[in-house]
C-alpha cells in the first residue's frame, strides 16, 4: 500500500536528525577542557623540584621553593606544579591563595616587583608610628619595590619593625629602611647562638643519651614534668606530662609536631630562645619523641622567623644519628596555623582550616595517627626540669603561683624585651622590677595580659598575678604571656580596633560567626560612638558559635574596653 507525500507516516525507515539535550554542538574542542600545562613552565618546575619527593604533604614546601626562586607564583607555574604532583589544580590554587606569603599572579596580571618591604602594623608597632612609616615608604620608594603592611612579625620589643626581603630592620625609620633596600641587604642576619659543639661541650644531649639507654627511665621523666606542673606555654596551658601520657595510651605508630607558629601579636619569646640556645629546645624535642615513641617529628616554624629557620637547618644537620626523623616545615603567613589542628592541616600541605573535635590530635592527629603537639618553650624547659629536678622549677613563683614564665613585654616601658620572671608576678612588678619602669613622660593606663586575644585591663587592676587561671574571671587570660603596656597617650578604643582588624584579616573564613563577626565588629568599632549592646550581642555569638579559639576570643579586647573603661563612653567622649 502506497502512502502519499506529506503523510506523517511516510518514509518510516529514513533516519532523520533532530536536536536533543545531550547532542552537543557537533564539533570538537580545539583544546582539552581545563587549564593546559605550559611546556616551558613544566620544564622549570620539574628542574626546580629535582629529586625532591612529590608527596602531597610537601605542597607548601614546593610553593615556597617557587616563591623564593621567582619572587612570585605565576598561574603557569601553579598549573605545572599541580601536574607534577598529580594534584587537582583547584587543590593547589586554594592552598597557595590561603597563605599571605605566596604571591599568586593570575594570567594577565602584572608581575610582583622583585623586592618587597613589609611594615608591621600590629598594636605595638602601630603605637610607635607604623602607619606613618608605611605611608612615607609608599610615597618614596622607587620602581621595583613593593611596600605592604604585615601582621605581627614577632619583634614588638624593637617596634616599629620592617622587613626588607628577609632582613628585619628594628626601630625602623624611612631612612634606615630605604638604605637597607638600596644596599640590597635582603637576607636574614643570623645572631650569635650556642651551636651544637658548644652545647655538647656544656653537657648537652647527655640527658637524651640517658633516656635512650634506659639509665633515665621514661617514668622518671614523666614524673618530673608532673611534679613541676609544666604546662603548655604556647597559650593553652594543658599539663605537659598528662599530654605525653595521653599520647602514649594510644596505639602506635605515633608522631610528634612542634608548634613554632608564634603569631599572637605581642609574642616573641620562642624566637628569643631559638635565636640563642636552639639545642636546648631540640634536646627537649628528642626526649619527648623518645618518651612517646614517635617515629617522626615535624617542627613547624613561622615564615616570619627566617633567622630561626636557617639556624634550625644548620643545627639539625649536625645532630648525631639515631632517634626519630626530623622534618622542618615552614609556615607561610597564617595566624590560624597556631591553632593545633590548623597546624596539622598545614603540615599536611593543606589550607590551615581548624578541625572539629573530637577526635583530638592525641587520638587522630597528623596523617591520622596519634600525635603529640607541644610548643617550643614547653620543650625548651624539659632538660632543665629533669636534670635540676621539679623542685628547682617550683621553687620559683610569686603571689601563690609556682614556676617560671617568659613574658614578652612591649609598649610604653623603658626596657622592653623577653623577661624571664617568676610565674604570678603582677604587671606592676613586671614593669617596675624587670622593665625599668614606664617610658619617660608616660603614665601607665592599661595593659594586655595575653596578647591580642587576652583582653585589655586598666592600670587600676595591676595587682592580678599573671599566670594560668588568674585572669579568666575578669574575661581575660594569660595565653602566651605577651604583655603590651599602654599609657595615657594611647587610645584604648583604637587599640581594640587595631586588634579586631587583625582578627578580621586572619580569620580563615571557614565558619560564619568568625568570618562575618570580625568584619561586622570592626565596622561597628570604626564609629566614634560604639553601639555597646549590639557589639556585646555580636561578641556573644562569636564566642558561642565559632569553631576555634580565634573567633571565640577575638572579641575579648572590645568587651574588656566596654567593661573596664567606662570613661571612654561618657557623653563628652561620645561627642568627640
Amino acid at each position: 500500500m502506497s502512502q502519499e507525500p506529506g503523510n506523517a507516516h511516510a518514509n518510516v525507515h529514513e533516519v532523520r536528525h533532530f536536536e536533543h539535550p545531550g547532542e552537543g554542538r557537533r564539533r570538537a574542542r580545539p583544546v582539552p577542557k581545563g587549564r593546559q600545562v605550559d611546556p616551558d613552565a613544566a620544564h622549570e618546575i620539574a628542574a626546580l623540584l629535582g629529586d625532591r619527593s612529590r608527596r602531597r604533604d610537601l605542597l607548601i614546601e614546593h610553593l615556597h621553593l617557587i616563591q623564593d626562586t621567582y619572587g612570585q607564583i605565576s598561574a603557569a607555574h601553579l598549573v605545572a606544579l599541580a601536574d607534577e604532583m598529580k594534584l587537582a589544580f583547584a587543590e593547589v590554587f586554594e592552598t597557595a591563595t590561603f597563605y599571605a606569603h605566596f604571591d599568586v599572579v593570575k594570567e594577565g596580571d602584572p608581575s610582583i616587583p622583585p623586592l618587597t618591604i613589609r611594615v608591621c602594623d600590629s598594636l605595638t608597632c602601630a603605637m610607635f608610628g607604623a602607619e606613618k612609616l608605611l605611608a612615607e615608604l609608599k610615597s618614596r620608594v622607587g620602581g621595583g619595590i613593593r611596600v605592604v603592611r604585615a601582621p605581627c612579625v614577632g619583634r614588638c620589643d624593637t617596634a616599629p619593625a620592617a622587613e626588607v626581603g628577609h632582613n628585619f630592620v628594628d626601630h625602623a625609620t624611612v631612612e634606615t629602611v630605604l638604605a637597607t633596600a638600596k644596599a640590597r641587604d635582603t637576607h636574614p642576619h643570623i645572631p650569635d647562638y650556642v651551636d651544637y659543639h658548644a652545647y655538647a661541650a656544656q653537657g648537652g644531649y647527655k640527658l637524651l643519651a640517658k633516656v635512650r639507654s634506659g639509665e633515665m627511665p621514661v617514668e622518671k621523666v614523666l614524673d618530673a614534668l608532673d611534679h613541676a606542673s609544666l604546662r603548655g606555654l604556647g597559650g593553652a596551658g594543658f599539663p605537659a606530662g598528662r599530654k605525653w601520657r595521653s599520647v602514649m595510651g594510644e596505639k602506635g605508630p605515633r608522631l610528634m609536631a612542634v608548634n613554632g607558629d608564634e603569631g599572637e601579636p605581642g609574642t616573641f619569646k620562642d624566637r628569643w630562645f631559638l635565636e640563642r640556645d636552639p639545642h636546648r629546645f631540640l634536646e627537649g624535642t628528642l626526649i619527648g619523641a623518645h618518651v612517646v615513641e614517635a617515629t617522626d617529628v615535624y617542627i613547624y616554624m613561622r615564615d616570619e622567623y627566617p633567622a630561626v629557620l636557617e639556624i634550625l637547618r644548620r643545627e639539625m644537620a649536625k645532630l648525631p644519628p639515631g632517634g626519630p626523623i626530623l622534618h622542618l616545615r615552614r609556615g607561610a603567613g597564617a595566624y590560624i596555623c597556631g591553632e593545633e589542628s590548623s597546624l596539622l592541616e598545614s603540615i599536611e600541605g593543606k589550607r590551615g582550616y581548624p578541625r572539629h573535635k573530637p577526635p583530638f590530635p592525641f587520638q587522630v592527629g597528623l596523617f591520622g595517627q596519634p600525635t603529640l603537639i607541644n610548643n617550643v618553650e614547653t620543650l625548651y624547659w624539659v632538660r632543665d626540669i629533669v636534670e635540676r629536678g621539679p623542685d628547682w622549677w617550683t621553687g620559683n613563683g610569686r603571689n601563690g603561683r609556682t614556676g617560671l614564665r617568659s613574658y614578652s613585654v612591649s609598649g610604653r616601658v623603658r626596657e622592653p624585651g623577653m623577661k624571664l620572671a617568676p610565674a604570678g608576678v603582677t604587671v606592676r612588678e613586671l614593669v617596675d622590677e624587670f622593665c625599668g619602669g614606664m617610658t619617660e613622660g608616660h603614665t601607665f593606663r592599661a595593659y594586655l595580659p595575653g596578647g591580642a586575644s587576652g583582653g585589655i585591663l586598666p592600670a587600676s587592676m595591676d595587682d592580678i598575678p599573671l599566670d594560668f587561671g588568674t585572669l579568666e574571671k575578669y574575661g581575660c587570660f594569660i595565653g602566651s604571656a605577651a604583655i603590651i603596656i599602654l599609657s595615657d597617650k594611647d587610645d584604648v578604643k583604637g587599640a581594640a580596633l587595631n586588634l579586631m582588624r587583625f582578627f578580621e584579616d586572619e580569620s580563615c573564613g571557614q565558619c560564619t560567626p568568625c568570618r562575618v563577626g570580625t568584619q561586622k565588629a570592626a565596622k561597628l568599632m570604626e564609629r566614634g560612638n560604639w553601639d555597646r549592646n549590639l557589639l556585646e550581642e555580636l561578641s556573644g555569638a562569636m564566642r558561642d558559635a565559632s569553631i576555634c579559639g580565634l573567633g571565640q576570643a577575638a572579641s575579648n579586647p572590645l568587651t574588656s574596653v566596654i567593661k573596664y573603661f567606662p570613661e571612654e563612653f561618657s557623653p563628652k567622649q561620645a561627642a568627640e
